[in-house]
C-alpha cells in the first residue's frame, strides 16, 4: 500500500498574512520552534508512515525552501525508488505559474502518470501537526473510498477559515463549502462544525481525470476547496476520516495548527512553552526530523557588570549565548547573542539575532540578522512599534529580517 503512494506536498503558497516573515521565503520554509521550519511537520509525518515518494511543489520564493530540503531531507535513497524532490513551476501545459492547489499537481501530471503509483497523498506544507498517513491510507482502502479527506472539529465561530463538511453515519461526505460564511454545525453540537484540513487521498486514476476536467472548466478557480471537492460528491464516495482517530504506534496527540497569520504563528510557538505542551516535541518515538546545522551549545555567562545571564521557562537553541541578560517565556533560535541587562519577555528571536546591553523586548518576533542596539525598546509603546515596524492584530511586534536600526553603522 504505502509503496503504490506519492506524496505530493504543496508548497508553493505565498502566505501574505505571514508578512514580513514571508517577505523573503515561503511559508512553509518559516522557523519554528526554535530549531525547525514549518515543512518539517509535513515531512516528518511522512517519514515515520513509512512515505518515501515526496514530490514538493514550490513556486513562491523558494531558494530557502529548496536550501533546506537539500540540506535536511536528503536522506531517501534514489536506486530504491525514494526521493523528496523539489518541483518548481516549469510552464509544461502553457505560460503560466500556478494557478491553485489543483492546477499546480494538473501541471504535473506527467509526475503522476510515470510514478506507477495507485493512489496519491496530497499534503499542505504549512500545518504543524503529527500524524500518521499510513492509518488514513488504510481507510482509505477499507471504505472503498475515491477519495478521503482528513477532518477535525474546529469551534464553529472558526469555522468560516477552513472548508467545512456535513457526513452521514458512515462518515461519508454529503456536502462540502469552502469557507463558508455561516457554517453547518455538527449535529448535536451546535458550537463545534467539522473542518477539512487539506489532506486528501485520491485514486490516482480519478485524480488524474477530475483535473484534466477542471483544466477544461473557464468558470474554475483551480481549486481542490473551492472546485474539486465539491463537484465529485454527486458521483464518488468521498469519505471523511476522522483525525486522531487512528490506532497505532504513537498514541494521537490531537494537535494541528493553521499558522498562517503573525498572531496564530506566535500562539503556535508559545504553546511549545507550557508545562505540558500539547505538541510535544520530545516524544521520542515521533521525533521532528530538520537539518541539523553545527552548533556549539547554548549557554549562559556573566556580564560586564557581573549579572549571571539567565533563561526561565525558554527554549534556547544551539550557539545562544546569554551574556549577563535575563530570557524568559521565550524561543531563542542558533546563535543569539543576549547582552549584558537585556530584559526579553514573551519573544521569538531568530537565528543570529543580537540584542544590545540593556534592551528590553516583549511579545515581539525579530527575524533573522538583526541587530538590536543597546537600551532599545521594543514591545512597550504600541505607536512608536507601528511607525518603524508591523504590529498584528494581537499586538505582536515583527521586526523584520536584515532590519538595521539608525543608530547602528
Amino acid at each position: 500500500m504505502l509503496e503504490q503512494t506519492l506524496t505530493i506536498l504543496l508548497a508553493g503558497g505565498v502566505g501574505s498574512r505571514l508578512q514580513p516573515l514571508t517577505s523573503d521565503r515561503a511559508k512553509p520554509a518559516v522557523p519554528f520552534g526554535g530549531k525547525y521550519r514549518i515543512i518539517d511537520f509535513s515531512l516528518s509525518n511522512c517519514l515515520h508512515s513509512g512515505l518515501r515518494r515526496i514530490l514538493v511543489l514550490t513556486q513562491y520564493k523558494s531558494h530557502s525552501l529548496n536550501k533546506h530540503l537539500r540540506d535536511g531531507w536528503s536522506i531517501f535513497n534514489p536506486e530504491l525508488g525514494e526521493y523528496v524532490t523539489a518541483v518548481p513551476p516549469q510552464m509544461r501545459t502553457g505560460e503560466r505559474w500556478y494557478a491553485g492547489t489543483a492546477d499546480a499537481i494538473y501541471q504535473n501530471l506527467y509526475l503522476l502518470e510515470r510514478s506507477g503509483a495507485e493512489q496519491v497523498l496530497i499534503l499542505s506544507g504549512d500545518h504543524i501537526y503529527r500524524m500518521d498517513y499510513a492509518a488514513m491510507l488504510r481507510r482509505h482502502r477499507e471504505t472503498n473510498a475515491d477519495v478521503s479527506i482528513a477532518c477535525m472539529q474546529v469551534p464553529l465561530a472558526e469555522a468560516g477559515s477552513f472548508g467545512v463538511v456535513r457526513v452521514d453515519a458512515g462518515q461519508r461526505i454529503t456536502d462540502f463549502q469552502e469557507k463558508p460564511a455561516q457554517p453547518a454545525a455538527v449535529p448535536g453540537h451546535p458550537d463545534l462544525a467539522l473542518a477539512s484540513m487539506g489532506i486528501y487521498v485520491f485514486s490516482m486514476e480519478l485524480l488524474q481525470r477530475t483535473l484534466q476536467e477542471d483544466h477544461q472548466r473557464e468558470d474554475s478557480s483551480h481549486d481542490f476547496g473551492k472546485d474539486i471537492l465539491p463537484r465529485l460528491l454527486a458521483e464518488h464516495r468521498v469519505q471523511a476520516y476522522p483525525f486522531g482517530g487512528e490506532t497505532g504506534r504513537v498514541l494521537p496527540d490531537r494537535y494541528w495548527r493553521d499558522v498562517g497569520t503573525i498572531d496564530a504563528y506566535y500562539e503556535a510557538n508559545m504553546e511549545l512553552l507550557k508545562p505540558l505542551p500539547a505538541l510535544n516535541l520530545y516524544q521520542d518515538d515521533w521525533t521532528i526530523r530538520s537539518y541539523q546545522p553545527q552548533t556549539p551549545p547554548a549557554r549562559t555567562v556573566p556580564g560586564s557588570s557581573g549579572n549571571e545571564g539567565i533563561f526561565i521557562n525558554s527554549i534556547v537553541a544551539g550557539g545562544a549565548v546569554i551574556a549577563g541578560g535575563s530570557v524568559q517565556h521565550s524561543i531563542l533560535f542558533p546563535h543569539v547573542f543576549i547582552d549584558d541587562e537585556v530584559q526579553i519577555q514573551g519573544a521569538i528571536l531568530f537565528d543570529r539575532v543580537r540584542v544590545g546591553e540593556g534592551a528590553q523586548l516583549r511579545n515581539c518576533i525579530v527575524d533573522k540578522d538583526v541587530r538590536i542596539p543597546p537600551q532599545e525598546r521594543i514591545g512597550y509603546d504600541a505607536e512608536a512599534d507601528r511607525r518603524r515596524f508591523s504590529v498584528s492584530p494581537g499586538g505582536i511586534v515583527v521586526v523584520p529580517k536584515g532590519y538595521r536600526f539608525e543608530d547602528l553603522p
